[in-house]
């Protein structure tokens, strides 16, 4: 009897992308994997592929057999084609096009295809921001006006057609990579704008961009205002209602945590609710089976991935109604895939490789200051310096346990330890709960247990340790977009923005906190 072994790729698309691919099998030949991952990744153009040899210190090599591919997992690259639209991550400037060029629009990059699904999962604003591709008449009259500028140093007049069309290009670019950037951003673009066409610049004082800064926030909101009629989801959610006429609060849709890169995306190509719900059905039913096909159902969960957003933001559904829809959510695998989904981020390897990273000056904060949090972070301290055995282990567990201490929040609001014939999810809306031996009446009893309480739910449990367990808790918040709970924000913040490095604020406590760390 022969049985076909699963594959699971790491896909590096480009120097700011990379995406998990599972297989059911290996493919037949290097042939049959590049046109697999053009349907699964949506990729357009030319590309080889090379992989990372174990055998030689993970250096790169081509792959040409299928049977060099490592078995089990492989990281491939990439190695896109000239002409391919991966490779051109800026446009030329009018100055340095030839007449030949500007006979041709196929010689101009544009921004559709591949590139927007690029730029859709970017998780940076580009810098500088490339600006795209006009039309023919536009960009020769723009070549021309660049060449009288560096003679004269006067713009051109621009004409009402001419803006328009210059206008409509950039917004339909600036909502490929975000559909709500900042003003920072914004400025971005319009300084960009003048730097590729200096004709563009406006007379007198000021950055000579002024003017266009205003046309494309005005522009912005309005094309905006056109996709939310057209019922676009990813404008839709991001717009906070107003109270209405009576007073009454109206139903707001949360918002996109900082950091995440896919908040509601639309639905894959040729899907609408009514097929996706139909493979959600086929998913719920794979789950149900004594022995699971885990490749079937990690290609059914990115499947409906956007269904299943548009779920958790639209409608905030309760726990029990996530698990009965979405049971494959609640497995180990998929926590960090659903994550990688929605943040382009390791779950698991970047939270880990933190933890062990401020580990030691955490502790060394708390040793400093134990006087300052009361006896709860003295007997902390006292547990670890007992402990024989496992060291390392504890020593991450002491320093997740006494970081919502340190920053004066309550420790027992997000670790619970119950027996193992009490009910320790009662009022516990966010928390990892610690199921200890019944006769135990040590100081520190034996843990049988480590789960994951969501609206006094167990969601998870059989974590292998502390550390894991709050890993996957952050990573269920993400999933099911859950806000979180006020008196955990602190704690939340910091292992948001410090220990997984998502979003690029926080509060001044927590900031204080990585100060402290990182000296």
């Amino acid at each position: 009897m022969s049985f076909t072994m699963p594959l699971l790729l790491r896909v590096i698309i480009s120097s700011t992308e990379a995406r998990r691919v599972q297989l059911p099998e290996v493919p037949e030949s290097v042939e049959s994997l590049i046109t697999i991952l053009q349907e699964k990744l949506q990729l357009q153009g030319q590309f080889s592929l090379k992989f990372e040899d174990a055998d030689f210190g993970n250096a790169l090599c081509n792959l040409s057999d299928i049977s060099e591919l490592p078995s089990g997992k492989a990281v491939l690259h990439i190695q896109w084609c000239k002409s391919s639209a991966y490779e051109s991550s800026s446009l030329p400037s009018v100055s340095s096009l030839d007449t030949a060029s500007l006979d041709s629009e196929e010689s101009l990059p544009s921004t559709s295809g591949s590139v927007q699904n690029y730029l859709r999962t970017a998780s940076e604003w580009p810098s500088p921001f490339p600006i795209p591709a006009l039309s023919f008449d536009v960009e020769l009259k723009l070549r021309r006006g660049n060449e009288a500028f560096e003679k004269t140093k006067i713009g051109i007049d621009v004409t009402r057609d001419m803006k328009i069309e210059i206008l409509d290009k950039i917004v339909q670019t600036v909502f490929d990579i975000k559909a709500y950037p900042d003003n920072q951003e914004i400025e971005s673009i319009a300084s960009a704008l003048v730097l590729k066409y200096p004709c563009l610049k406006e007379p007198g004082k000021g950055k000579g961009f002024e003017g266009w800064l205003i046309s494309i926030k005005n522009k912005l909101n309005n094309y905006r205002a056109k996709l939310r009629e057209a019922g676009c989801n990813e404008v839709i959610v991001n717009r906070k209602r107003n109270d209405d006429a009576s007073g009454r609060r109206s139903f707001t849709l949360k918002k996109a945590k900082r950091g995440e890169v896919n908040h509601v995306p639309e639905h894959p190509c040729n899907h609408t609710d009514t097929s996706l719900e139909e493979q959600r059905v086929f998913l719920v039913e794979e789950t149900k089976k004594a022995r699971r096909d885990m490749a079937a159902i990690s290609e059914k969960m990115e499947l409906t991935f956007s269904l299943r957003r548009k779920e958790m933001v639209q409608e905030q559904p309760m726990i029990v109604e996530v698990q009965e829809r979405w049971p494959a959510l609640f497995f180990q695998e998929q926590i960090c895939e659903e994550f990688f989904r929605i943040t382009n981020k390791d779950l698991l390897g970047v939270f880990m490789a933190a933890t062990d990273k401020y580990t030691p000056k955490l502790l060394k904060l708390y040793r400093a200051r134990k006087g300052a949090f009361g006896h709860e972070m003295e007997e902390l301290l006292e547990r670890l310096d007992e402990r024989t055995t496992e060291i390392v282990n504890h020593r991450r567990t002491a320093a997740l346990e006494g970081l919502p201490l340190f920053l004066r929040e309550k420790h027992t609001n997000l670790f619970k330890k119950c027996k193992e014939t009490e009910d320790g999810t009662k009022g516990v809306s966010v928390g990892i709960l610690y199921v200890t031996e019944e006769d135990s009446r040590a100081a520190s009893p034996v843990i049988q247990n480590i789960a994951v309480v969501l609206e006094e739910v167990v969601v998870l449990e059989d974590i292998p340790d502390t550390s894991s367990a709050v890993a996957y808790l952050f990573g269920l918040l993400y999933a099911l977009n859950f806000s979180y709970p006020k008196e955990l924000r602190y704690t939340f913040d910091t292992i948001q923005n410090v220990f997984m490095e998502l979003g690029t604020g926080c509060t001044q406590r927590v900031l204080s906190l990585k100060n402290k760390m990182l000296n």
